[in-house]
């Protein structure tokens, strides 16, 4: 029989902030690897409040943060909505968030210091990559098609992942689709080149037939059942891998 799994609301302060989140794991004696998981651009919803749970029944203590515990899920009607808010949005918080996630989950009594990685799906997926390149706390990160390039860099955007390749901190496993409309096939391979010229530890699907979001089971329109399976075998197994304690 299969431990059973809690759930809670739980909540960590930065900055006089309190970055809230969803938490889930196994009840076992031993203590579990950690996972921080980022979700997609339109934020904490069932969809990740449900993958959390799943993601805690393969043997981690996962916490799906908030990125919007400040100003709360912003109103997205529409594609360029979408893009704007992506846009605006400040990674230098983000990724001060992320940190803090992490410090957050290896402290939890049932990690007690276990390896903590990150996965995160599309925009979620970008700051997951973001961070194994910019902090040294995640043993190993799980991108779901997270988008690589910025159209222009400033304050809000300083470097985007392709940008950053050269310098993650981790072990990395990248899940696209090949007929994603966000993320060229070029991007992707820019990518795995930039990787495999600085001597990263990676490895990088894609999927044919697959496009943006094809693992959301909550999206009839960009769901994909086969590369959603695989892509999950495959995240599960580089976690397991990556993250023993």
């Amino acid at each position: 029989m299969a431990p059973a799994i809690e759930t809670a609301e739980v909540a960590f302060p930065r900055d006089g902030d309190e970055i809230r989140g969803y938490a889930a794991w196994q009840v076992r004696d031993e203590r579990l690897p950690g996972v921080v998981l980022v979700p997609d651009v339109r934020g904490l919803y069932d969809h990740y409040r449900d993958v959390t749970r799943r993601l805690a029944g393969e043997g981690f203590f996962v916490f799906a943060i908030d990125l919007y515990s400040r100003e709360g899920a912003p109103d997205l009607p529409d594609m360029p909505a979408v893009m704007k808010w992506i846009r605006d949005l400040p990674d230098p918080r983000v990724l001060a968030d992320l940190e803090g996630a992490a410090r957050f989950v290896g402290g939890r009594p049932e990690v007690r210091g276990a390896p903590v990685g990150i996965t995160g799906f599309c925009m979620g997926g970008q700051y997951a990559l973001l961070a194994a390149c910019t902090s040294s706390a995640f043993a190993a990160c799980v991108s779901w098609y997270g988008m690589l390039r910025y159209a222009e860099n400033d304050e809000r955007k300083p470097a985007s992942p392709l940008q950053r390749a050269a310098h993650l901190a981790c072990p990395y496993l990248g899940l696209f689709g090949e007929e994603d409309a966000l993320i060229p096939l070029a991007d992707v391979e820019n990518l795995r080149h930039s990787l495999a010229t600085a001597g990263k530890a990676f490895e990088i699907v894609t999927y044919q037939g697959a496009g943006h979001a094809f693992f959301n089971d909550a999206r009839a329109d960009a769901y994909r059942p086969a590369a959603a399976a695989d892509a999950w075998r495959r995240a599960v197994a580089f976690f397991q891998r990556n993250l023993a304690a």
